[in-house]
């Protein structure tokens, strides 16, 4: 593929062994993670993904190249560095399960009234910003000339 690779994408081996094969295995942990979220519905994928790309990027430039241009997962990873894109399909489970969170603090858990206020204020923040996020790459008829 000849998709440039991000900027923070560069060969930035840490000289610690003990600390790159620790991010290693974070890596590859978040991978399986964000695998695990392509087949369970309330499983995050992407989030994931980003985390495996940046701890790979720390330690293998070889993975950060594979996980970047990957057939399948390497597109949601390259729209969001590319146009900052949440798709639609990724917007609507995540807005509703930082509701369905929200209702189980408000209703649910015990405690002085500032924790649901607490949780609120960062819930919203949150689903502000995921859904103010473009949901698809803008087309290259629509650029300006």
């Amino acid at each position: 593929m000849s998709d440039e690779l991000p900027p923070h994408a560069k060969a930035d081996a840490t000289a610690c062994p003990g600390l790159r094969w620790g991010l290693f295995a974070f890596g590859w942990l978040n991978v399986a993670l964000g695998t695990v979220g392509l087949f369970l519905p309330l499983m995050p994928t992407t989030v994931f993904l980003l985390i495996a790309l940046w701890s790979f990027s720390k330690c293998s430039l070889r993975f950060h190249r594979w996980l970047y241009e990957h057939p399948l997962l390497g597109r949601t990873l390259r729209d969001w560095h590319r146009h900052r894109v949440i798709p639609m399909k990724a917007k609507i489970p995540a807005l509703v399960m930082l509701g369905a969170s929200l209702v189980y603090v408000v209703f649910f858990v015990e405690g002085h009234w500032s924790l649901p206020v607490l949780a609120a204020a960062l819930l919203t923040g949150v689903a502000a910003f995921i859904a103010t996020r473009p949901s698809r790459a803008p087309s290259r008829e629509a650029a300006p000339l």
